[in-house]
């Protein structure tokens, strides 16, 4: 007997979405250890450590598994998302969040999925539709209700807004550049080269990743490492993994759930105990990333269709590239 639920959830977008899950969660994670990294490394060298040992573990995976050096095609779009995402928006990023407050970042931060959804439906003809614009409008204002929220009250420097712009711009354009690779390169060689890439841009920090490496404590170095094993080597392979499977722009949208398993992650391992108001934002943001991937019922017509017709129809529909 055929299983009802295999036609309508294929399995690959199953696994999509579970690695879609699994990138969140895990970058989620990551501003908890950015958090205690950061009071001992440096913006650019806790961005260089990272990447280290991102390189270090991702390559090492890509040796065993010997896929072999990444198409010609690929090329460009690795280097590109290597420099601007793994490398520019990492130091960006770390040394924004040092000038700002939390509300302040969240706020130019999280303009980054919007700006992707926008590149992506001009340089990849991806379109723009409602659903999707709905629920980035929905949970950005989540996002920025819960940065307000859990905001000290610091004060925001113009460089450091200026930093978290670009940043923002660094990670839309980066994804965009990163989604054309996937057509000829497998996940794991787009991550493996991207993140050498990004490590190559940041060794000008070096000598501060030396220096303080040597001064560290422990767990504040363990941080940095985990960072780049799990958040990076990790999470950066089941994005591409997703991101090849979907549109940059609902990959921009589910990474909008990252502010609520924050809040959680706070208090069950922190025991930082939200207020209300950062809760309601946790709520604004998962409901956009639903509302954002979910599709537009089916009319009664398409309702009715027998399942030889919808596979005809489905088949008249040009396949999305896989890696």
């Amino acid at each position: 007997m055929t299983n009802p639920f295999s036609r309508a959830v294929p399995r690959p977008e199953v696994l999509a979405i579970l690695a879609a899950a699994v990138t969140v969660v895990l970058w989620a994670s990551a501003f908890v250890s950015i958090r205690s990294a950061g009071e001992a490394y440096s913006p650019g060298a806790l961005a260089l450590g990272r990447l280290l040992s991102g390189t270090v573990v991702i390559g090492l995976i890509w040796a065993l598994r010997r896929e072999g050096l990444p198409p010609r095609a690929a090329w460009p779009g690795i280097a590109v998302a290597g420099v601007l995402w793994f490398g520019l928006y990492m130091v960006a990023l770390n040394w924004g969040e040092q000038l700002v407050d939390a509300g302040t970042a969240a706020l130019v931060v999280n303009v980054g999925p919007l700006l992707m959804a926008l590149l992506g439906g001009w340089l990849l003809k991806e379109g723009l539709p409602r659903r999707l614009l709905a629920g980035m409008a929905v949970s950005f204002a989540g996002a920025a209700i819960v940065g307000l929220s859990m905001s000290g009250g610091g004060d925001a420097s113009l460089l450091g807004v200026a930093l978290c712009l670009v940043a923002a711009l660094a990670y839309a354009s980066g994804v965009v550049a990163q989604k054309p690779a996937l057509r000829y390169a497998s996940p794991l060689q787009v991550t493996t080269f991207g993140c050498a890439i990004g490590a190559a841009v940041c060794l000008p920090f070096a000598g501060q990743l030396l220096d303080e490496a040597a001064h560290a404590p422990l767990p504040a170095t363990l941080n940095m490492v985990y960072l780049g094993v799990f958040p990076t080597a990790l999470a950066f392979t089941t994005w591409a993994y997703a991101l090849a499977r979907t549109t940059a722009g609902k990959m921009g949208a589910t990474t909008y759930a990252v502010p609520a398993i924050v809040v959680l992650m706070s208090w069950l391992a922190l025991d930082e105990v939200p207020g209300w108001l950062t809760l309601l934002g946790g709520v604004f943001c998962l409901a956009g990333v639903a509302v954002s991937r979910s599709r537009p019922r089916r009319s009664r017509d398409t309702a009715t269709t027998t399942a030889p017709e919808a596979d005809a129809v489905s088949a008249e529909q040009p396949a999305r590239p896989a890696p």
